[in-house]
């Protein structure tokens, strides 16, 4: 169970997240300035992965051996980094940053939409749907009319951005199935995987050895591969298995203003006025869908079945000892039990009820 400070903590962890996350629009925005899009992805990869792993070897981790395992780590190499980087990479050759870092704030929808109607392996509360609401909200009003005028231009550069956030809301589900595992694990062995995929098609595509990228350029691909990704998920992963995919995947929400704010920065695009509303909806929405839901109450009274009490109480001494017992435990749910002496864990009056329900069990039979 979690308390106030351990989800206190995951909170901050989200917040970090995002804004590793945000800037890495930047980034890659940067990056692609002078390096291809396949290239930059697959050098990416093969850094942050050498890094998690050289990592992984200090801590004495060991690498899981189950094949099954490994076949989860190359569909989550697929969903969380090869595809939606490259597509999000490609994109921003003429999508600017802050537009591409709103388009993939709909993350938490479809992980919504996909724990909904197809694993139902979560509890979809009011609360989340409030909460998804409310960051959309803000999401608009962070978007505002003006930044909107160039969605519908460059169209199949912003379909690739909405079609990376569909991978990525698919890729906190399946990070569920890493729970036991360390995380940084996951993250070190589906970016491995990832490198092996994307450098052959690099080096045949985009043959490598005839660039000459900026100096600007490498330092966004290795700002990129180190902070933005190495360190990003190894905390998404620990996100995913305490606050749930759908918690995880609210950084969406959060990194918005932030990629906004950092391109404005280092780019000079324009952030909307009503950016400041926004973030306080954005606020709301992401801590909505990020608290856990509330437990039923452990001491609930148990509901007795009232004509079942009445034909115990009329089956001789055995139906009557057992209805006392049912009807005494119903109203001793909220408290303890002082009435009567113990054994134990037990009182005498629980052990007279099994034997006089084992009693009538047997009986029941025979007849």
């Amino acid at each position: 169970m979690q308390t106030r400070s351990d989800l206190t903590r995951e909170l901050a962890l989200l917040l970090v997240l995002s804004t590793l996350w945000g800037a890495s629009y930047t980034f890659i925005k940067i990056g692609v300035e002078t390096i291809p899009p396949l290239t930059l992805i697959a050098a990416r990869t093969l850094i942050a992965g050498l890094l998690l792993a050289a990592i992984i070897r200090s801590r004495g981790l060991g690498w899981p051996r189950e094949r099954a395992t490994w076949r989860r780590f190359l569909i989550q190499a697929g969903l969380n980094s090869v595809v939606p980087f490259t597509l999000i990479a490609w994109a921003e050759r003429t999508v600017e940053a802050g537009l591409a870092t709103i388009l993939n704030a709909t993350s938490p929808i479809f992980a919504f939409l996909l724990t909904t109607l197809v694993t139902r392996h979560e509890p979809v509360t009011r609360r989340k749907l409030g909460g998804i609401a409310t960051g959309l909200a803000g999401t608009c009003l962070i978007v505002g009319v003006e930044a909107l005028h160039g969605l519908g231009r460059e169209w199949l550069a912003q379909l690739a951005i909405v079609a990376a956030t569909i991978c990525y809301a698919g890729a906190a589900i399946v990070g569920k199935g890493f729970k036991g595992l360390d995380p940084m694990l996951p993250a070190a062995g589906s970016l491995l995987l990832g490198a092996v995929v994307l450098i052959p098609l690099a080096l045949v595509i985009d043959h490598p050895w005839t660039l000459t990228p900026s100096l600007r350029s490498v330092l966004a691909l290795v700002a990129l591969a180190t902070v933005s990704t190495a360190a990003a998920m190894v905390i998404y992963f620990r996100l995913v298995q305490t606050l749930g995919s759908i918690g995880a995947t609210a950084q969406s929400y959060l990194r918005v203003p932030i990629g906004v704010a950092v391109a404005v920065t280092a780019l000079g695009e324009h952030l909307a006025t009503t950016a400041w509303i926004g973030l306080a909806c954005i606020v709301i929405g992401v801590v909505a869908m990020a608290l856990p839901a509330r437990k039923a109450a452990r001491n609930e009274p148990a509901k007795v079945d009232r004509g079942r009490l009445r034909h115990l109480e009329s089956d001789g001494n055995a139906g009557s000892l057992y209805a006392m017992h049912l009807r005494h435990g119903s109203r001793r749910a909220g408290g303890r039990d002082r009435s009567c002496c113990r054994i134990g864990r037990y009182s005498l009056r629980d052990v007279g009820a099994s034997i006089a329900g084992w009693a009538l069990q047997r009986r029941s039979r025979q007849g």
